[in-house]
C-alpha cells in the first residue's frame, strides 16, 4: 500500500447487471471497481466492487474508507419498489369527482413504454396495475379554482369520513392532492389538520402528506403520482440506503452517504423527498459527460451509455443539458425535474430470440441482468444474450470477464445460439451471432439518429461520448458512417456513471409553478413588480433548501443559492430552463438579463430565426437551487510517450469472426497503454471492467487524459 495514497471520494453505481465503484484519491488519481449487482442486498455488491477497485492500489477497504470525505450512491433503490408495487400501503384523498385518476391514467400514461405496434393490439397493450387500488382512494367535496380562489368550501364532515374509512382499510400513509392546490394550499392544509386529528384519535402512526407542501407544480396527475410514489417507496428505500451507509461505516467510513437525484445533483439519504431519486443511475453519466466536456473544451456532446439492461442517450448542447419538468418513468408521469435522457430496453444482457411466426430476430427488452447469459452456467440462464454473441465471435475473452473473477463457457454459448438462433434461421452459428450483433448495433444507431436529428441537429456538430460496460465494445459499430465530429471513449468508461456522481454538486432544488406573463411592452415599473413576485415565491423555496441542508449540518451562510426560471414564448407549448447566477432578482435589470438568457438559449435549442420576442413571455416555473462545497475529482493528465505502445501492453493475438470471415486481432491490455499510443484495427483492448474494439480500417489514439479517440477508416 502506498503510504501517501489517501482516497477521498467514493461513488457507486448499482446497475441492473453490475455495481461500479469509482474511487478518487487526494491527487485526482482514480480507480474503477466492478462486481455483479446483488439485488437482494446491494451493500454486498457495493463492498465487493469497492474491494475490486482498491485491489489495484493494494489497499484494504478499512484502510481506504477511513480517509473518505464523500460517498455517493446511484441505483435502483426507489424505482424497483415502484415497479414491483412493494412498499407502504397508501390511501389517497382527492377532490370529489377525481377518484378514478389511477384508472384513467390521463390517457397518455397507459401508452408509456409501449412500441407503436404494441399500442395497437389488445393482446400486447395491457394496463399496468394502478399505483393505488380504487378502494383506497376517497374524494372530498372542495374546490380551489384556477385563480387560487376557494370556489367550494371543504366539506369537513366528508373529510373526516374519508380519513376514517382509509384508516379502517389499514393504510400506512395518507396522501392528499386537491386540484389547483399549487395556486392556493389552504384546502390541503385544512385537510391535513383534519386527517392528523383523526389519526391521533385512533392512536395510530400514519403520516399525512399534502401535494402543495412537496410538489407545488401545475399538473394534477403527475403531482399525485410523485406524491404517492414517495409515500410508497421512500421509507423502505431509505432503510435500504441506510444499510449501504452502515456497511461502509462498519468498515471505517465516516462520511454520510448521499444519493444521485434526478435533477443532476446529489442529496442526503435522509432527505424529506426521496422521490427525487426515482431516476438515479443514468443521470450520473450525463453529469460526468458535462464535467468532462467542460474540461476538454467540447460544447456539443451526444452521450451513449450501453449497460447490461439498457441503452441510455442524452444530448448536451452549448455546454448544457436540458431538464424535463414532467418526465415519465416506470410507466408514470411525474412532477419532478429530471435531466433529459432517453432509455431503450436493449443492452449487452438482452435476450436474443427468433420469432417462430415471422422468423425475425428479436432483441430484448427483457435481460439476463447480472446473470450475463448462457455462457455463465451459475446464472441459470438458458436463453442466449448479446454477451453470448460477443463471446462466440471472439470479441470477449472468456478468461478475463471482470478481470477473471468470472469464467465464461464459450461452448455453452455456442450450443445455445446454435439451437435457438442459428438452426431456426438455417445458418451457421457464427453468422447467426454476427447477424445478431449487427442488428443490435444498427438498432442502437437508429436510436441515436432519431434522437439527434429529431431535435433538428446533425451528428457533424457533435462529439459522440461512449461509456458503460458495453459502450467501448460496440461504439465502433454504432458510430460507423454517422459522421460525428469525433468519437471519445474514456479509459474509465465502465465506471463512468459512478464517476459522474462524483462530479455532481451537493444540491437541493425546489420548483414552484408561477405562470406569470411578461408582455412585449412591459414597463420598468411592471418589471420591478414581476421580480418582486418571483422573489417572493423563491423565498418560500429557499426555506425548504435551508431546511434540507440543516439535516446534513450545513447552515445558511454555507449555501450558494441560484434562481432558475422556466420560460416560453406566450402561446407556445414547451418551456426552457434559464439558469442564472442571481440569488435574488430584485431589479428590472436582472429580469432583462433573464430574458436575454432565454433568447440566447432558444436560439441554441431551435434556431436564431425562430426567436419571437414580439409574442411576449410566460414564466412557467420558479426554481431555487442551493449548493454547498464538496470535493470533486480532477481530470487525469499523463505525459505523452509516443505512438508506439510498450511491448508489455501486447497480450497476443486472437481469431475474431468479423463481417463474415475470420480475422486475426491484436489483443492489448488497456492499463498498460501509455498516453500518446496509437492502435490500428482490428485491435481489441481489454481491461477487467470493459473491452474496446477498434474495427478493421479504424484506429484509436490515447490522449494525455486517458481518453481514446476512435477514428474511422474508409468504411466509415
Amino acid at each position: 500500500m502506498s503510504s501517501t495514497r489517501e482516497p477521498r471520494i467514493l461513488a457507486i453505481d448499482a446497475g441492473g447487471t453490475m455495481t461500479d465503484t469509482f474511487i478518487i484519491d487526494q491527487d485526482g488519481g482514480f480507480v474503477v471497481g466492478k462486481a455483479q449487482t446483488t439485488p437482494d442486498d446491494e451493500s454486498q455488491g457495493f463492498l465487493r466492487s469497492s474491494e475490486d477497485a482498491l485491489s489495484y492500489w493494494g489497499m484494504s477497504v478499512e484502510d481506504a474508507f477511513s480517509s473518505l470525505a464523500t460517498g455517493i450512491y446511484s441505483g435502483t433503490a426507489m424505482i424497483n419498489r415502484i415497479l414491483e408495487r412493494k412498499g407502504r400501503k397508501v390511501g389517497v384523498i382527492v377532490s370529489l369527482g377525481m377518484e378514478d385518476y389511477f384508472r384513467l391514467e390521463r390517457g397518455v400514461q397507459s401508452y408509456l413504454g409501449y412500441s407503436y405496434s404494441d399500442r395497437l393490439h389488445v393482446c400486447t397493450h395491457q394496463h399496468r396495475p394502478p399505483l393505488v387500488p380504487r378502494h383506497l382512494v376517497r374524494g372530498v367535496s372542495e374546490r380551489i379554482d384556477v385563480f387560487g380562489d376557494a370556489a367550494i368550501p371543504i366539506d369537513e364532515d366528508g373529510a373526516r369520513r374519508a380519513v376514517n374509512t382509509l384508516l379502517d382499510e389499514g393504510v400506512e400513509a395518507i396522501c392528499v392532492n386537491f386540484m389547483f392546490s399549487y395556486r392556493n394550499p389552504a384546502h390541503e392544509l385544512q385537510m391535513k389538520e383534519i386527517a392528523e386529528d383523526a389519526v391521533r384519535e385512533r392512536g395510530v402512526d400514519v403520516p399525512v402528506t399534502i401535494a402543495s407542501d412537496h410538489y407545488s407544480i401545475r399538473g394534477d396527475f403527475p403531482r399525485l403520482n410523485t406524491l404517492v410514489a414517495d409515500a410508497i417507496a421512500a421509507e423502505p428505500s431509505r432503510r435500504h440506503l441506510r444499510s449501504i451507509d452502515e456497511r461502509a461505516k462498519d468498515h471505517g467510513a465516516e462520511f454520510d452517504l448521499r444519493i444521485m437525484a434526478s435533477h443532476g445533483g446529489t442529496i442526503s439519504i435522509e432527505s424529506r423527498e426521496l422521490a427525487r431519486t426515482l431516476v438515479s443511475g443514468p443521470i450520473g453519466g450525463v453529469i460526468g459527460a458535462k464535467w468532462l466536456a467542460d474540461r476538454i473544451g467540447v460544447e456539443n456532446v451526444f452521450c451513449t451509455d450501453i449497460g447490461g439492461t439498457s441503452f441510455d442517450l442524452a444530448i448536451i448542447t452549448g455546454g448544457e443539458y436540458d431538464v424535463k419538468p414532467y418526465p415519465d418513468m416506470a410507466g408514470m408521469l411525474l412532477a419532478i425535474p429530471m435531466v433529459e435522457l432517453d432509455s431503450v430496453g436493449e443492452g449487452t444482457g438482452s435476450f436474443v430470440r427468433v420469432n417462430p411466426t415471422s422468423g425475425r430476430i428479436e432483441i430484448g427488452p427483457d435481460s439476463a441482468g447480472y446473470r450475463i447469459g448462457t455462457s455463465w452456467p451459475e446464472g441459470g440462464i438458458d436463453i442466449p444474450t448479446i454477451n453470448d454473441c460477443d463471446l462466440v465471435l471472439g470479441l470477449l475473452n472468456p478468461d478475463y470477464f471482470l478481470g477473471g473473477d468470472i469464467t465464461l463457457d464459450k461452448d455453452r454459448a455456442i450450443a445455445a445460439i446454435e439451437e435457438q438462433v442459428a438452426a431456426p434461421l438455417g445458418i451457421d452459428v457464427y453468422r447467426a451471432a454476427a447477424g445478431v450483433v449487427e442488428l443490435f448495433e444498427e438498432g442502437l444507431k437508429n436510436n441515436v439518429l432519431s434522437r439527434i436529428m429529431g431535435k433538428g441537429y446533425v451528428p457533424l456538430n457533435y462529439t459522440l461520448l461512449s461509456y458503460g460496460g458495453g459502450g467501448p465494445l460496440h461504439v465502433g459499430g454504432i458510430s460507423k458512417g454517422m459522421g460525428f465530429e469525433s468519437v471519445l471513449v474514456p479509459a474509465w468508461a465502465a465506471g463512468f456513471s459512478a464517476f459522474g456522481c462524483s462530479c455532481s454538486e451537493f444540491e437541493y432544488r425546489f420548483d414552484a409553478s408561477l405562470d406569470m406573463p411578461i408582455l412585449p411592452d412591459i414597463t420598468t415599473d411592471e418589471k420591478e413588480g414581476v421580480t418582486e413576485m418571483i422573489d417572493g415565491q423563491c423565498a418560500f423555496l429557499r426555506e425548504k433548501v435551508i431546511e434540507e441542508f440543516a439535516r446534513s449540518g450545513f447552515c445558511e451562510d454555507e449555501i450558494r443559492f441560484r434562481i432558475f426560471l422556466r420560460m416560453q414564448y406566450m402561446g407556445q407549448l414547451r418551456d426552457l430552463e434559464v439558469r442564472t447566477d442571481y440569488e435574488w432578482l430584485e431589479s428590472a435589470a436582472a429580469l432583462d438579463d433573464v430574458i436575454a438568457g432565454f433568447e440566447e438559449l432558444y436560439a441554441k435549442v431551435y434556431a436564431l430565426s425562430a426567436r419571437s420576442p414580439e409574442l411576449g413571455y410566460l414564466i412557467t416555473v420558479a426554481v431555487i437551487s442551493g449548493t454547498v462545497e464538496v470535493e470533486k475529482p480532477e481530470l487525469p493528465t499523463e505525459p505523452l510517450q509516443g505512438t508506439s505502445p510498450p511491448g508489455d501492453a501486447h497480450k497476443g493475438k486472437r481469431d475474431v469472426y468479423w463481417r463474415g470471415e475470420w480475422v486475426e486481432a491484436d489483443i492489448w491490455e488497456m492499463e498498460e497503454l501509455k498516453a500518446g499510443n496509437r492502435l490500428t484495427g482490428l485491435s481489441i483492448v481489454e481491461s477487467p471492467a470493459t473491452t474496446l474494439v477498434v474495427p478493421p480500417g479504424a484506429s484509436t489514439y490515447l490522449d494525455e487524459n486517458r481518453i481514446f479517440h476512435l477514428e474511422p477508416g474508409e468504411e466509415g
